[in-house]
């Protein structure tokens, strides 16, 4: 008898939080469902930082007054918290891909505007040396998740890391952008096919945004005529004025 017509009791699969035990095609019992916090309106309409208030939709916030980023809009399914950064963790340190699928449904949802102006999507690169060391790019994963989704194209060579920076984790927001200080460009070849393209750039997490405008900085010498970032999750900032 072929396996799938056995019984999903047979097979349980488990939760991405707890491992308690799930029925084929779940990912998160309803507990650990209700400890994620979802990127929703109103957020900047700049770098998708959420507000606290239904009222400021549609209005950036003081710090993309203060300094624009260089990309032109960014987008995130989760806040990363103590839930969400388990199930980065899980597939960016482990490789756990279980619920591969499911995380490209919800960037191409909560990307859905993003997406439906672009033409080509790219993730942000490793460095050859720590690519060969893990076996796999989380961010190349999550792009071709996205891809598989909205039927976009995805060039997972067309950005290269150059250096080879040191983690990001541990660093402060000046430190950071020190650190991946001309980290990236564009592959050889690539710049003519990157020319007046609109590209949305994926990544697992956006938290200061130092490596994502990186990658930015690269793909503008490539002659882009946009650059849009979506990530898994995102850090929020503990308070969001506006001006």
């Amino acid at each position: 008898m072929s396996g799938r017509w056995l019984p999903d009791w047979l097979f349980p699969g488990q939760s991405l939080l707890s491992r308690q035990p799930l029925l084929r095609g779940g990912f998160l019992t309803a507990e650990d469902f209700a400890r994620l916090q979802f990127v929703q309106p109103p957020f900047c309409d700049h770098c998708g930082q959420p507000y606290d208030s239904p009222e400021h939709a549609g209005m950036i916030c003081a710090a993309c007054l203060a300094s624009p980023p260089l990309y032109g809009r960014a987008r995130s399914a989760f806040v990363y918290n103590d839930a969400s950064a388990q199930m980065v963790l899980s597939l960016k340190r482990q490789g756990r891909r279980a619920a591969l699928v499911w995380y490209g449904q919800l960037m191409a949802s909560a990307g859905a505007e993003l997406l439906s102006d672009a033409d080509l999507i790219i993730p942000v690169p490793l460095h050859y040396r720590r690519l060969a060391s893990r076996g796999f790019n989380q961010a190349g994963w999550l792009a071709s998740a996205v891809s598989q989704q909205v039927g976009m194209p995805v060039s997972l060579m067309a950005l290269r890391r150059r250096k080879a920076s040191r983690s990001q984790g541990r660093l402060s927001p000046l430190q950071r952008q020190r650190n991946v200080a001309g980290a990236f460009d564009i592959r050889h070849g690539y710049a003519d096919r990157l020319s007046g393209k609109r590209v949305v750039l994926v990544d697992d997490v956006l938290t200061t945004g130092a490596t994502l405008q990186a990658c930015v900085r690269a793909l503008r010498k490539g002659r882009v005529q946009n650059v849009d970032v979506l990530t898994l999750a995102r850090v929020v900032a503990p308070k969001n004025p506006l001006i």
